[in-house]
This record gives structure tokens, sequence and C-alpha cells, in this order.
């Protein structure tokens, strides 16, 4: 099979730093690969991934969220995708744009990799007109209310992120500097519980760096370590040997794919439980889910009795990479399947070529 994949404009695949939807792309291009399949990925110049390439920008776009640039990025992989037999696009506007201009020659698949909220709910509904919507956990699916395709969690690495043995005098935090991550809460729970906590954070943006001053920031002490943009050794080194990662989200996270990542490290997880944490999460087994920071204190003391090799092969056993793939097959042939008379097609709810002038190309 052909699968054309299309990246947003914004971070290079895989990301050099941070960036959760390019990863994301990453492993499944290299997990498409791996089952034999051909895959085309539309991204920027400077993208890495180790499969066949195509772009318009060579660098990746600045700031992000520019509605020009995407527009033109987003064409420009449409236009260059004409030998494919699929498109999987994972940006917001490119399916959009590829229904309402009648440009996809082929079924196109869309993962929504954020929340659904009004205004993207009605950016979605018709997108789902023309093109089948992917969501990443049965949470979002079920706080979707457009037509959903399939639920596919993502994968992860597994021989990046590696069994580690958890002997480092700390817990770790993941992620961005941001409210709904709850990097404040985590600082206040390790406090509290007497441990020493290793955060490592994204904080470029304005309203990252806003939290962090006016919440963060008064709350540091010495047993706290930040760090920023961490490289991706350096991070799997920080979970595989934290005792446990706190995770204290405060949203409705579609996934989560920093507990995956540091199940696959065998360090338990400490999270709320909301959004696909309870997918993620085996409470009393792989981690605990704490709707308190009390319950989250207590938790800390308790993840000592879990095995660490049982996270491990329970992300072996359910969020692998080739999982990821075979589930992403199973939709792609699915679609193909239903594809009148050479025409594109796209499935219902599961319930009920040539590069073009002014692009480039890598192999």
């Amino acid at each position: 099979m052909r699968v054309g994949l299309i990246a947003p404009p914004w971070v290079a695949v895989p990301p050099p730093g941070y960036g959760g939807t390019e990863s994301v792309v990453d492993n499944l291009a290299r997990g498409l690969t791996d089952l034999g399949h051909r895959v085309e990925l539309f991204t920027v110049g400077e993208s890495t991934s180790p499969v066949a390439r195509r772009h318009l920008f060579e660098h990746a776009v600045e700031p992000m969220g520019l509605a020009v640039p995407e527009a033109a990025h987003v064409l420009a992989a449409y236009e260059s995708l004409t030998d494919v037999d699929v498109i999987h696009d994972h940006t917001v506007l490119g399916p959009l744009v590829a229904g309402r201009a009648g440009i996809a020659r082929v079924p196109v698949v869309t993962t929504s990799h954020g929340v659904f909220t009004p205004v993207t709910r009605r950016i979605y509904a018709e997108i789902a007109r023309t093109a089948s919507v992917v969501a990443i956990s049965h949470d979002q699916a079920r706080r979707a209310r457009v037509p959903i395709a399939a639920v596919i969690h993502h994968g992860v690495d597994l021989d990046a992120f590696r069994w580690g043995p958890g002997d480092g005098d700390y817990v770790a935090f993941v992620g961005r500097m941001s409210p709904e991550k709850g990097v404040h809460t985590a600082v206040a729970i390790a406090r509290a519980a007497g441990r020493r906590l290793r955060i490592a954070t994204k904080m470029r943006d304005p309203g990252e760096v806003e939290y962090f001053e006016a919440k963060v920031r008064p709350l540091l002490h010495p047993d706290v370590d930040l760090a920023l943009e961490v490289p991706l050794g350096e991070r799997v080194e920080l979970m595989r040997r934290a005792t446990a990662l706190l995770n204290p989200i405060a949203w409705d996270e579609p996934f989560g794919l920093v507990s995956a990542e540091s199940l696959a490290c065998g360090t338990p997880v400490v999270t709320s439980p909301r959004g696909a944490a309870p997918e993620i999460v085996r409470p009393g087994r792989t981690g605990f889910l704490c709707p308190t920071e009390e319950s989250a204190v207590e938790a800390l003391d308790a993840v000592r009795f879990l095995s660490r090799e049982e996270c491990r092969r329970d992300v072996e056993e359910r969020f692998s990479i080739r999982r990821m793939a075979r589930d992403h097959v199973a939709l792609y042939q699915r679609l193909l399947a239903d594809v009148p008379h050479g025409r594109p097609g796209f499935a219902r709810a599961a319930d009920g070529g040539p590069v073009h002038p002014g692009m480039a190309s890598a192999r």
C-alpha cells in the first residue's frame, strides 16, 4: 500500500525537542514502513524521518499557527501526493480545504490530536463529510459529537524508550509548562511527599512563560530541578531512572503520550483520572489515578510496591508502534474496499507522485 502522510509545517519530523504530533507521525511512518508499506511524508525540509519525504518549506514555519503558510503547505501536499492510495493528514486545515475544494483523488484520513471544542467540532463536522476522522482515545471519541471512523491509541518507540531501573532518588514531570498539565500541582505534591522533583518542560510561548512566572516560580525550592527543551535521549534517561512520573493533568487530555512513554521505561505513573488516563494507566498495577493532591502524595509512597517489569510488558502489549501501524492499516484497507468505481470514499463512524514545481523530495 502507498500511504501519504501530511505533518503540520511547524516542527520537523521527528521533533528535535518538544513535539507530540510530530513524534506520532514519525512513529506511524516507521511503523507502516516496517509492515512493508511505502510511505511518502509531506513535512518540512529539515525533517529526518527515515522515509521518502517531500516538502514546500525548507525550515519549520515560525511563528506557529499562521494561516497563510499552513494553507500553502497543505495545498502543496495534496498537489504532490497524487501517487498514493490513501492520504493521512495530521493537520486541521488540510482535510478541510481538500474536502471543500474536492482536490483529494484518494481516500483521506485525519487524526484529531486535540480536544474537541465548540469551534473544532464545527470544523470536524465539515471534515467528516469527506474524510475519515480518527480519535486517539475512547474518551476523546465520546466527547467528539462528530462521526469517528476509528479509535486508535498512539504507539511508543520501544527501542528508544527502554526499560530502566528507577534508581534515581526523584520523581519526574515531563510536559508543557501550562496549567492544564498541572506543573504547579506536581511541585506541590512532590513537596508534600518529601520527594525531589525533576521537571523537563517546553516553555516558549508567552502564555507558558506567564504561567510559570505567576504559578510555578513562586513554588520552586532546592529540591526542584527545572530543565527546558530536553533532548530525547536525556528525557528518556530522566524517565528510566525516576521512581515515578508525576502527571497531575487538569484537563481531559485526549491521550497523554508521556504516560505511555514512562511506562515503557518501567516507570509507574501517578496521574489524574481524567481524559484518556484511565485507558493508559492500570490502577494498582502500572500506576495510580488520583483525584486529589492528598491521594497523589499517598500514591508516591505506594509506587515502590508496583512492578516496573509489568509496566514495560503492558506497553509492549498495548502501545507498540507495530500495533498502532496495524490498526491504521486496517482502517486504510476498509476505506479502499469502500471506494466506489475508483473514487475517494470515507469510513462512517465506527459505531453505526510527481513532485510539484517548487517542492523538494528527499529519500
